[in-house]
């Protein structure tokens, strides 16, 4: 084979090669792209997902918070009617004693 024509397969095999490794370094970046712009995908979803559940936990404490306050005052506002009643049912009896201890200090003066 003549040297002229050896040399220019060797051009042929290295422009060949060239454009190969152009076409693999071309693929590799789109790749590489699309890789992350999927991963950029992925952490919205991650960060969108993660503030649902953050929002959704905080709601469902209120609701806990709500109903515990409510239990606590329902709890208070019983205890309070019976104080009260308690109270109400004594006043006679506590009445007729401050008149017992009156008439006892008025006797004890004369």
């Amino acid at each position: 084979m003549p040297r002229p024509e050896v040399l220019e397969r060797i051009q042929s095999a290295e422009h060949d090669a060239d454009d190969i490794v152009a076409e693999a370094e071309d693929d590799r970046d789109e790749r590489i792209a699309e890789a992350r712009k999927r991963a950029e995908e992925i952490r919205t979803d991650a960060e969108e997902e993660a503030r649902d559940l953050k929002e959704r936990r905080l709601e469902e404490a209120r609701d806990e918070i709500d109903e515990e306050c409510e239990r606590v005052l329902e709890e208070g506002e019983q205890e309070r009617a019976a104080l009260a009643e308690r109270a109400e049912k004594r006043v006679e009896e506590v009445t007729d004693h401050v008149v017992d201890l009156f008439q006892e200090d008025v006797h004890a003066q004369t």
